[in-house]
């Protein structure tokens, strides 16, 4: 598995290219041959980048799933929506499709930020206005990490 750091300011150009940060890209370098998978977030107005195999993980367990029961079909239907798959240019670009684009409503600012083993690209407001809440932030710490019990 794969756990990057950090999170990143940048611009994309007209052309919605993203230049990837250099210690971004550091992190990527063994992912960048097999390229990524871009699609929008199930939970936010924001994209998420799968290094390719992080992407076949997550396939396998999709694919466990029973397709005859309508509930599965429907949440594999929505998950993949969108899905596209990218690869980063030899200028260490990524091209963001336009689809995704209007889907995350990014603008020129946007923040590149780690989640864990999968990079999210937000427009930069709405980054801001997602962890904007420390109180809330708090509440849900206590609630996911706090309880010793498990």
């Amino acid at each position: 598995m794969t756990n990057l750091v950090g999170s990143y300011e940048c611009k994309i150009d007209a052309k919605a290219r993203l230049m990837l940060p250099s210690a971004l890209k550091k992190q990527l370098a063994a992912n960048l041959v097999d390229g990524f998978v871009l699609k929008r977030s199930v939970f936010q107005e924001c994209l998420e980048m799968y290094p390719m195999k992080e992407w076949n993980e997550l396939m396998k367990k999709l694919n466990g799933l029973n397709r005859f029961k309508k509930k599965n079909n429907d949440f594999i239907r929505k998950f993949t929506a969108g899905v596209k798959q990218v690869e980063v240019d030899a200028n260490g670009r990524l091209l963001i499709p336009k689809d995704l684009v209007g889907f995350a409503g990014i603008q020129k600012e946007i923040v590149v930020a780690s989640a864990i083993n999968i990079i999210e690209i937000w427009d930069k407001s709405k980054y801001e206005s997602a962890i904007s809440s420390f109180e809330d932030f708090a509440d849900l710490a206590e609630e996911v990490m706090g309880d010793d019990s498990e």
